[in-house]
């Protein structure tokens, strides 16, 4: 990857986290209102561990689960993100982090989970990159090592969040989403066919996932004249 081909994906990811730079805007009251609702599903059974996916590529996933760490940390809650997408990584982009460590290495025993966390600018949000990528992702995230991953994280965070593959292009996501406690589809308006959304949400369920809902990014808003515009991971 080129030195300017990185940088403009870093400029393109760090703008992405209006929830920080731009607390007050509409879009990040918007973020508000999907933690708010996490926070509603939550009354009978406690949401510690949640996913985020999407149909395919380019719908807001990535930055929606970015900024949702944000708004939950605005709240005083501690809150790890960890990148699970082993193939395209973007979380140390978005957060300008190093990536040389991450769930890779926590994975296969070679560093632990303390020491391969990685704290950002934002108070209350740290990272798990996903470190150098794998030849064998799929078996990575399907492993028992997975699953004592997410306990170990569970246990120093208030929220643990995934970032994820798209559902249709790898079975990644469908391996992890019965391993977390709840489940957001991201759908970009104009953008993500309804037959691929009914499909995601039929392979969440195959693989018994809790699906808490969707969420509708890149949507225009007529009544105010702006987009609401998640980004493009």
């Amino acid at each position: 990857m080129s030195r300017k081909f990185r940088k403009t994906i870093q400029d393109l990811t760090q703008r992405s986290l209006i929830t920080h730079i731009n607390p007050k805007s509409p879009i990040s009251e918007q973020y508000r209102t999907i933690r708010t609702n996490i926070q509603f599903a939550s009354i009978d059974k406690e949401f510690k561990t949640l996913m985020v996916t999407s149909s395919g590529p380019g719908e807001g996933k990535s930055t929606t689960v970015a900024n949702l760490a944000v708004v939950l940390a605005q709240q005083g809650k501690r809150v790890l993100l960890i990148d699970g997408d082993l193939r395209k990584p973007t979380v140390h982009y978005t957060f300008k982090v190093s990536n040389i460590y991450g769930v890779t290495n926590v994975l296969t025993r070679q560093t632990t989970l303390k020491d391969a966390v990685v704290s950002t600018k934002i108070p209350d949000v740290d990272v798990l990159p996903s470190g150098p990528v794998p030849p064998n992702p799929s078996e990575l995230i399907d492993s028992k090592s997975m699953t004592h991953l997410i306990e170990e994280a569970s246990s120093l965070y208030d929220y643990v969040l995934f970032d994820t593959p798209p559902v249709m292009a790898v079975t990644d996501a469908q391996l992890l989403a019965h391993r977390v406690d709840g489940v957001i589809l991201v759908i970009s308006s104009g953008k993500t066919e309804i037959e691929a959304a009914v499909k995601s949400k039929e392979l969440l369920e195959h693989a018994n996932a809790k699906i808490l809902g969707t969420v509708l990014n890149a949507k225009e808003m007529k009544n105010d004249n702006y987009y609401y515009y998640y980004g493009s991971n």
